[in-house]
C-alpha cells in the first residue's frame, strides 16, 4: 500500500510539473501570429473553365496559355481549373452551365452562340473571310464589337474571340472537289442556321452531334463525313476514319470566350483588369500560333495515314462560291443590315485577285 501511494504521488507531481513548464494558459489566449500565405489559400479564387477541344488544339493551348497569364498578373490570387475533351460539359450544355454559375468560363465555337443570338449568323456565312487578316479585322472590330455587347442581359459577359482556323470537309466516300459531289452525303455539323443551310444548298443531309461523339460516328458509319479546322481533324483522330480531306477553307471556326457575370461582378477591379490584360495576351498568343498548330497538323495528317487530300482550284472555288449564295440569302433575313454591311466593307478588302 506504501509503494502504491509513493507510485501515485510520483504521477501527480509530473502532471503538475508538465502543466506549469509546458503549458502556459497565458500562451492559449495570445492571438496567433498574422500569415500572409495562409490568408491568401484562403482568398484564393478558382475559375472553372470547360470546353470540350483537345489540349492540343489552338483553343486547348490558349486555354493553358491564359491561366499561367491570370495566375502571374494576380501572384496566384487567381487559378483556373481547365477541364477540356467535354469531360465537366459536352458543347450542348455548357452555355447552360456558365450561366447557372456551375463553371465560370466556357468557349464555345461561335456556331453554337448563333442558336440563341441570330446576328452571330454572320462568323459562319460561307466564304465570308479571304484569309486570317479579314478574321482579325472582323473579330476586333465592329463585328466582333458588337456581337459582345450582344450577349448583355443574360448573366454571362463576352471576353474575346479567340482563333483556330478554317474548316474543311472531310469523308469516307468520294474525293470533293464540286459542289456535286457532296449530293446525297450525310454529315455530322454543330448547331447553327447558316450552317445547316449551307448543306441544304448542298443536296446533303446532317445530323447534329456532340463533337466528343463524332469520332465513333464516323467510325460506326453513321454519318458519311464532317467539317472541321485541321487541327480537329487531327487531334481528335478523324483523319483515321475518313478516307477523303479536301482543303476548301469554306468557313472559318473561332470561339468566343465568355464567362459567368455574377462572377465577373465579384471580381475587384484589380483582378478584372489583370483578367482582361490577361485575356489580350491570350488573345494575341492564339491569332499567332492557330495557323502554324494547323499547318503543322496538316503535315502530320499526311506522314501518318494513307488519308487523299486535294486542294481547290480557283475555278472550282468559285463554283462552291455560286453554290452557296442561297445561304446569304437566307441569313439577311435573321443578320443585322449593318452587320452584313460591314461584312461586304471587310470583303471588298480581302477580295481574292
Amino acid at each position: 500500500m506504501k509503494t502504491v501511494t509513493i507510485i501515485t504521488s510520483f504521477i501527480v507531481a509530473g502532471i503538475l510539473t508538465a502543466f506549469f513548464l509546458g503549458f502556459n494558459p497565458v500562451e492559449s489566449t495570445r492571438t496567433l501570429e498574422y500569415d500572409d500565405e495562409q490568408e491568401g489559400l484562403k482568398e484564393q479564387m478558382v475559375i472553372r473553365f470547360s470546353h470540350v477541344a483537345a489540349e492540343n488544339t489552338p483553343k486547348g493551348m490558349a486555354a493553358r496559355y491564359f491561366a499561367k497569364r491570370i495566375q502571374a498578373k494576380t501572384d496566384n490570387e487567381i487559378q483556373v481549373e481547365i477541364y477540356s475533351n467535354g469531360e465537366l460539359y459536352q458543347d450542348q450544355n455548357e452555355w447552360e452551365a456558365v450561366t447557372n454559375g456551375n463553371v465560370e468560363m466556357i468557349a464555345p465555337a461561335t456556331t453554337k452562340v448563333s442558336t440563341r443570338f441570330p446576328d452571330w449568323q454572320v462568323l459562319d456565312l460561307p466564304y465570308a473571310f479571304q484569309g486570317y487578316s479579314a478574321v482579325q479585322e472582323a473579330y476586333e472590330g465592329k463585328i466582333g464589337q458588337t456581337l459582345l455587347e450582344d450577349l448583355r442581359g443574360t448573366n454571362v459577359k463576352g471576353l474575346d474571340f479567340w482563333y483556330n482556323g478554317f474548316k474543311q470537309f472531310t469523308n469516307n466516300k468520294l474525293p470533293i472537289h464540286t459542289p456535286a459531289d457532296m449530293n446525297k452525303l450525310h454529315f455530322r455539323v454543330m448547331p447553327g442556321p447558316v450552317i445547316k443551310a449551307q448543306f441544304q444548298a448542298l443536296n446533303a443531309s446532317t445530323s447534329e452531334l456532340s463533337f466528343n461523339k463524332t469520332y465513333r460516328n464516323l467510325e460506326v458509319g453513321f454519318v458519311d463525313g464532317q467539317e472541321n479546322t485541321i487541327s480537329n481533324i487531327y487531334s481528335k483522330k478523324f483523319y483515321k476514319k475518313q478516307a477523303y480531306m479536301t482543303l476548301s477553307n469554306h468557313a472559318y471556326l473561332g470561339y468566343a470566350v465568355i464567362i459567368n457575370e455574377d462572377f465577373w461582378d465579384s471580381l475587384s477591379e484589380t483582378h478584372q483588369h489583370s483578367l482582361t490584360e490577361a485575356m489580350e495576351e491570350t488573345t494575341d498568343w492564339v491569332r499567332r500560333h492557330s495557323i502554324e498548330i494547323n499547318d503543322s497538323h496538316i503535315r502530320k495528317i499526311k506522314r501518318s495515314s494513307d488519308m487523299e487530300v486535294d486542294v481547290l482550284t480557283k475555278q472550282e472555288e468559285k463554283k462552291w462560291r455560286e453554290a452557296f449564295k442561297p445561304v446569304y440569302l437566307k441569313a439577311e433575313q435573321d443578320i443585322s443590315k449593318d452587320l452584313l454591311k460591314e461584312l461586304e466593307r471587310i470583303q471588298s478588302n480581302y477580295s481574292p485577285q
